[in-house]
């Protein structure tokens, strides 16, 4: 049965809302959008006001006059002052002490203008709050110990309703008799900066003319870095699917129409932004669908179409734990199964979802693992995998099950993942090495960071050790997949690492493919490295080529004259190994008691006597005397030669 809800469902309700007091008669509930608190307000606040909060500790509890039915209540963003609504023409504050009690006085503002009415407030400092007015705004410092006010700005314009982005101080107002007319402000402590206005287009415009565009079917998002207003626009028949077209706020021009998200579905709509993607949630059917941006789009040459990822899909069903009373046994416990996309819900950004009526809180998350069998093309499902958090694991267990039987993907499929997987980690390299030369900002960096990297390493460990593990996989396939995947290395400039190709040799080598792994090495298929020579060494004992095969490939590194030597010494071939030395010039810098020491293992007098003669002639050439110096440590290989020869046979030394 769990297997089943995990095949059918990746959206999800976090298993522990946050509780509070359901609205009620006597209760009313707010939620902050900028602290993420909600608020439980019982009697207007005389019977106590009950704040919960994500990251909140301890529960913040107070008490406040009754001074009427509160609209609006929000904290400032150090917790220390309380703002509260209770009409259109002011708004009320209360400074909290540092145990979160209060001081018992409170003080207001007034807006300006008598027929001015405020629709809401935002806050954008500890002491600094706006004012969103049907006439404009108006910025205030606060001064909570002398518990006044002062106004810094104001900015006149005919204003229908607002939203707000707190988190990137952006502010829209709505202008207009249809209400389309937007106005994005950047918001920040003393600073009110006005961005180019824009329309929004409507799909009709009523007559008479009266407000279309609603506060509820406009969002603001950010979305793989871009900041975008999203707004659900429905058709006027039916009929006819309802839409939602995002335009990317511009800093130096108006907003621009980019994108247009189709839902073929009409209705009431609640949108979520989760993980750069757009959720979007339709309480008639009881389903919700995901769009990716950076997925494949259809485009007229101005606007990109994009359709849901996947098809309509509930979210995971949420039982909740609540007290009931049992004559027998007392007050216990009973699961109510709750009831999802109700009337009752109000969403919040980016990934909120308050039921008032039930008392909870949650967060929505979008589990990855199921998305494995609904998406059924792996290039496709991957390119969305790599733009999603947390997904290396599931992205892994992708590319491993692209190798079993049962499930294999084809080459073309596979080399299009493994392109798409080097083509990131290239970025992320390149740009580490921009930020450690300081060419570009560390930030840029940091940002990358984010995003799933995954390297040789990775696939080493969680991917190709699959072959160790399914002996059903043919080893030409095996073979051709590693092939593949040291091409797009290759192809991203990726140095690749000597374990691909020892794996590829061993594959080889188990199955006796020695021909195919001696055209490998012949046409450079895997590239020359020491480890690699090593390896090739070890196999003379079942591949007699390999040997030469190894030093061919040690002398066209031009970097591994120790080991050529340490392999000829190795093998007896002491004169191919004096030929070496002499033709790569470093006759004057080798060890001579190492070939010596070669020469007397041979057991072979006369080759022992060449190698002897030969650095006696390099003593010679270098100092004028055929004598060992004392510090080459050589006398052992002299009396050696004496006892052989006869003194008589070492060179004279030269008269001064």
């Amino acid at each position: 049965m769990a297997s089943q809800e995990i095949s059918t469902h990746y959206i999800e309700l976090c298993p522990n809302p946050i509780r509070f007091e359901p609205v009620g008669k006597a209760n009313s509930v707010f939620f902050d959008d900028a602290n993420k608190q909600v608020f439980a307000v019982r009697s207007g606040g005389a019977m106590g006001v009950v704040v919960k909060g994500p990251d909140d500790k301890n529960v913040i509890q107070a008490r406040l006059e009754d001074r009427g039915d509160v609209m609006s209540i929000k904290f400032s963003p150090d917790k220390k002052i309380l703002a509260v609504q209770r009409s259109s023409k002011s708004v009320e504050f209360i400074n909290f002490l540092e145990d979160m009690t209060t001081d018992q006085f409170e003080y207001s503002q007034s807006c300006k203008g008598k027929s001015t009415q405020i629709i809401g407030f935002i806050w954008t400092g500890s002491t600094e709050i706006i004012f969103i007015t049907d006439h404009g705004l108006e910025q205030y410092q606060i001064f909570p110990d002398k518990r006044t006010l002062k106004c810094l700005k104001t900015v006149s314009h005919q204003v229908n309703w607002f939203v707000c982005m707190p988190e990137n101080g952006i502010l829209l107002l709505s202008s207009g008799t249809l209400g389309n007319t937007l106005y994005p402000i950047q918001v920040r402590p003393g600073v009110l900066n006005r961005l180019p206005k824009f329309e929004v287009d409507l799909p009709s415009v009523p007559k008479p003319a009266k407000l279309s565009l609603l506060e509820r079917d406009v969002t603001l998002a950010s979305i793989y870095n871009q900041l975008y207003i999203v707004v659900l626009r429905h058709q006027p028949r039916a009929s006819v699917g309802a839409e939602i077209v995002l335009y990317q706020l511009q800093k130096e021009s108006p907003a621009r129409k980019t994108d247009v998200l189709k839902l073929d579905m009409s209705g009431r709509f609640a949108i979520n932004i989760i993980d750069n993607l757009v959720m979007v949630h339709h309480q008639a059917s009881k389903t919700s669908v995901i769009f990716d941006i950076q997925q494949g789009s259809e485009t007229d040459g101005f606007l990109k179409y994009h359709y849901p990822v996947l098809s309509p899909l509930p979210i995971k069903p949420f039982k909740l734990l609540l007290p009931t009373i049992n004559v027998q046994a007392g007050t216990e416990k009973m699961e109510y199964l709750c009831d999802l996309y109700s009337a009752n819900w109000i969403v919040f950004q980016p990934n909120i979802v308050i039921d008032a009526k039930l008392g909870c809180l949650w967060y929505i998350k979008i589990t990855l693992q199921p998305l494995v069998a609904m998406i059924y093309d792996k290039a496709v499902l991957i390119s969305f995998l790599l733009n999603r958090r947390d997904s290396k694991m599931v992205i892994l267990s992708v590319c491993q099950q692209m190798l079993v039987p049962g499930h294999q993907a084809s080459l073309h499929t596979i080399a299009q993942v493994y392109d798409m997987l080097n083509t990131v980690y290239k970025s992320y390299r390149d740009t580490e090495t921009q930020a450690m030369n300081g060419e570009v900002p560390q930030s840029v960096f940091n940002g990358l960071k984010k995003k799933v990297i995954i390297d040789q390493s990775d696939m080493y460990t969680h991917v190709f050790s699959v072959y160790e593990e399914c002996k059903d996989i043919k080893y030409k396939f095996m073979v051709a997949v590693l092939i593949e995947y040291i091409r797009s290395l290759n192809q991203f400039n990726i140095s690749v690492q000597h374990y691909l190709y020892e794996l590829i040799i061993n594959i080889l080598v188990h199955n006796n493919c020695f021909y195919q792994l001696h055209q490998f090495l012949q046409y450079h298929v895997l590239s020359d490295s020491k480890p690699l020579a090593c390896l090739m060494l070890s196999l003379e004992s079942v591949y007699q080529p390999a040997h030469q095969l190894a030093l061919d490939m040690l002398k066209r590194l031009q970097t591994a004259n120790e080991e050529i030597i340490e392999v000829l010494l190795s093998k007896q071939q002491l004169l191919p190994a004096l030929r070496f030395i002499r033709s790569v010039g470093i006759v004057d810098t080798v060890s001579s008691r190492k070939f010596l020491e070669a020469g007397l293992n041979t057991s072979d007098d006369m080759l022992f006597y060449t190698v002897f003669k030969f650095f006696e002639a390099r003593n010679l050439r270098l100092r004028s005397n055929p004598r060992f110096q004392q510090g080459e440590h050589c006398e052992h290989y002299v009396k050696h030669f004496e006892s052989v020869f006869g003194i008589e046979a070492l060179a004279a030394v030269p008269v001064s």
